[in-house]
Parts: structure tokens; sequence; C-alpha cells
């Protein structure tokens, strides 16, 4: 059975939304939550880089098709919004780290169950995730107008006009803040809803209120750990997108391991576990 991240005490406040509790967390438990999810991942590592794979694929195929369509330009804000939609990705990862910790079998079709443990509100989860990524598509292309006039960059100088221009500055600036400020309302509404979706039977209306109380409860860590985020999931993609074939799988199984630290279900009334998908 999977070690579980010891809480104390003084980390376990009021009962929030049917019974649920969200703890006060700290920073030092975002390096648990790292070592916790690498153990799951020596544990399943052939389910781990599986998912990993699929995350390349789908980063090289969104790469050559918005090369083949002619909008080289999107390349890094495509990257970006790919992490919006990694949540969803994750389901398979946050049922397998389930599994492990409560000593169940499991295997590749077992990790995919996970997508049925929860399917309408797991989708539609989905649905909200996918308009977050095309509003940020949108605002990138739209951003590129502006900064342009209109006239998008071409392959043989994309790289000076984004990074070295009389303009990169501070289009780099407004596509950072606003990106950012949408990737942190995405993680907000995501960070405890999707695993809570996948552990309990709970509409994913009361998943996303919990997980943005969640987030105002402990905005301050759980904003570096967003960055934690971020940061390996870049390093994951300057590799030409190989990087996630380990860095996706790590953080997904990390992500569950989040979860069960914020969160605690023990008295929940209305949340039941769901029946076991075999």
């Amino acid at each position: 059975m999977t070690e579980t991240i010891a809480q104390t005490p003084e980390n376990t406040v009021e009962p929030s939304l049917h019974g649920i509790t969200i703890r006060k967390i700290t920073t030092d438990q975002s390096g648990a939550w790292l070592q916790a999810g690498w153990r799951d991942f020596k544990r399943t590592p052939a389910i781990g880089l599986i998912y990993g794979a699929m995350c390349v694929l789908a980063g090289w195929l969104m790469i050559l098709s918005i090369f083949r369509t002619g909008q080289p330009y999107l390349t890094l804000p495509l990257a970006a919004g790919f992490m919006l939609l990694a949540p969803l990705v994750a389901v398979g990862l946050y049922e397998t780290s389930r599994r492990l910790e409560m000593g169940e079998n499991v295997t590749i079709w077992h990790s995919l169950n996970g997508f049925r443990r929860n399917p309408g509100q797991i989708g539609a989860i989905g649905v909200i995730l996918m308009l977050f990524f095309l509003a940020w598509t949108r605002i990138a292309m739209l951003l590129f107008a502006l900064f342009y006039n209109g006239s998008m960059p071409s392959l043989d100088v994309l790289i000076w006009e984004t990074f070295f221009s009389r303009d990169a500055i501070t289009f780099l600036i407004t596509g950072s803040i606003l990106g950012g400020g949408l990737a942190l309302i995405v993680f907000a509404i995501s960070v405890v809803s999707i695993p809570l979706l996948v552990d309990r039977d709970v509409d994913v209306i009361t998943a996303v209120i919990i997980s943005v109380a969640a987030f105002r409860k402990n905005w301050k860590v759980l904003v570096g750990w967003a960055a934690v985020i971020a940061i390996l999931a870049a390093c994951g993609m300057v590799v030409f997108m190989f990087g996630l074939a380990v860095m996706m799988p790590l953080l997904g199984y990390s992500s569950w391991h989040a979860y069960r630290g914020i969160i605690d279900t023990s008295q929940s009334d209305v949340a039941r576990l769901r029946r076991q998908v075999p």
C-alpha cells in the first residue's frame, strides 16, 4: 500500500461541504507529494510511460498541425495551453494512485477505467477545460494580431519577432499576465475537483466549489505548487516534448497525493466513495 503523507492535527480545519474538510497545508508538503508521486511511478513504470508517451505524441501532433496550417507563431501559446488540459489527461494516473493507495491490483486497463468512475461529471469538467483552452488560443491570436499589425510572423523570423523585436518585452509581459491569470483560474477549479470526481460520487459544481475553496484557503502554497508543475512541465517540453514521457506521469501521480493532502473525506456524508469498477 502506498505510504500516506502524515497530517498534523493543526492542519485540519472546519468541515466544508458535505462533511468534506479542507486542510491547512504547508510549503514543505509539496516535496512530499513529489516523492509520493515518484514512488507510484516506480511501482507502475509501464502505466506511467504509456500516459507519458501519449502526451508526447499529442504534443507532436499539435506542433505538426499548426505548422501544416501555416501558424507556427502558435507553437508557444499552444504548448502553454496544452497544460490547461493536462488535469483531464491525468484522470487515469489519479485512478492508478488511488488503487495503489487502496492496495488494489492495477493495470493500464484499470487506470483507463478511471474515466468510467464518474463519466458524466468528468466529461463536464473536460468541457470547461476545453473552453478555457479555446479562449486562450483566441487570446494568443489576438495578441499577435495587435502587436504585429495583423501580419503574423513567419517561421524564419518567429523567434526574433517574439523575443527580440521592439515590442517583444511588452508582448511577452502582456501574454504572460493574461496566460498566467487564465492558467491560475484553471488550476484553482481543477486542483481538487478532478481527483475528487475520480474518488467520490460528487457532481462537478460541488467539486469545483470545494476546489476553489481549497485554493483560497491555501493559495500561497498552491500558487507555489502550480509554479512547480509549470516548471517541470516546461522542462519536459523544452527537450522536444520527449521529457513529458516522465514529467507528465510524475506530475499526475503527485497531483493525486496533493489532493489527498489537501482534502479529508473521512467524515463525508453525501460524497460517498463510488462503487469499484473492475
